[in-house]
């Protein structure tokens, strides 16, 4: 999960199972940032991925690209996670 998709995810209010998995994740360093990598089962991911949806903006709110493009990456990832999941 990218950095900008953690972020934000911490600042929102998500389940048990969510924050769960969110607080277990372990933080791997990249150049500037860093990614988190949760594990967890596809349901919980796809949950953490509509909570993020509000990263592309809509009315009213801007959208950054680089949270845009932290969400698109992180929705690949859980799409992929999803078809070759249990």
């Amino acid at each position: 999960m990218p950095a900008k998709v953690a972020d934000f995810l911490r600042s929102t209010e998500l389940d048990p199972a969510e924050r769960d998995a969110l607080d277990q994740g372990v933080t791997i360093r990249r150049g500037q940032g860093y990614t988190l990598r949760v594990s967890a089962v596809p349901a919980v991911h796809l949950g953490l991925l509509a909570r993020c949806q509000s990263l592309d903006g809509g009315p009213g709110a801007p959208a950054v690209p680089a949270q845009r493009k932290a969400r698109r990456e992180y929705e690949n990832l859980v799409s992929t996670l999803a078809l070759t999941g249990p």
